[in-house]
């Protein structure tokens, strides 16, 4: 089952002061995700090896993320290594998770999109039990793309924020201005990291959310003003790894956090 976006609807953020920069840059963002996390079962009980699995924790969605997950995975992999932690191989995780899946059924309805959540703990549960018999693996890393909607309406630079980010639009096409009656109160697709950490008694001990980048760019040929799709989807890699430092953080401490007023 490939990575995919859940899409989310945001409720419109407030016009705000004028912001500087499009990047989040250190400073206060009350925007960012109300993190969860069980401090005291991970002081006694240290995560030191995990695994990212390949699928969502939640419910699949639209497609057009689908090859950029693991380019995302992967820089979530060597954020992690380069914070001390064991990344096992992701391949481990397929070879178990089908061999389940054999066993279980496909959790995914393929014709309403919909998981059952009974077959996922089963299948979760044999995963766990195959690692844990071959491997010292302490926890299981989700990484679910999911797409929100935002307005770019803050501020002169037209910002949106997000889950811990700002970013200002990007224009699609041949044109080079956006037209004076474009209505920047139009939400416009965007997408976040969410990371859901499970222990081996497949508790869940950590869980939040890092804004990375507009799926949606403004449409340069549009003479009344629209957004479309992207055709480069979150190519930007310092972006991508903001977004994984805010959806890491507290778990990972990130330098600058911008939930600190």
């Amino acid at each position: 089952m490939p990575k995919k976006l859940i899409f989310l609807t945001l409720t419109t953020l407030s016009t705000l002061a004028f912001i500087t920069a499009c990047a989040t840059g250190g400073g206060y963002n009350p925007t960012v995700f109300p993190f969860e996390i069980e401090s005291d079962q991970l002081a006694a009980s240290p995560i030191k090896t995990v695994v990212i699995p390949h699928v969502n924790l939640g419910i699949p969605s639209r497609n057009h993320l689908e090859d950029v997950a693991p380019r995302v995975d992967a820089r979530i992999s060597s954020y992690l290594k380069a914070n001390g932690y064991k990344v096992l191989p992701q391949r481990q995780f397929k070879q178990h998770w089908n061999t389940a899946v054999r066993a279980f059924g496909d959790p995914v309805d393929p014709t309403t999109g919909r998981v059952n959540m009974k077959t996922f703990s089963q299948i979760m549960q044999s995963v766990r039990d195959r690692f844990t018999e071959t491997t010292e693996l302490d926890a299981f890393v989700f990484t679910d793309l999911v797409e929100l909607e935002v307005p770019f309406n803050i501020g002169l630079k037209h910002l949106g924020r997000w889950d811990g980010v700002s970013r200002r639009p990007s224009m699609q096409g041949p044109g080079t201005g956006v037209s004076a009656e474009f209505d920047w109160s139009m939400p416009a697709a965007v997408a976040s990291l969410q990371v859901t950490i499970f222990d081996t008694e497949l508790k869940r001990v950590f869980v939040s959310r890092g804004g990375l980048d507009a799926t949606d760019a403004i449409d340069a040929r549009s003479s009344t003003g629209r957004y479309i799709r992207r055709r480069a989807i979150l190519e930007n890699n310092s972006f991508v790894d903001e977004g994984i430092a805010l959806a890491l953080h507290p778990f990972i401490e990130m330098d600058k956090y911008p939930g600190n007023p």
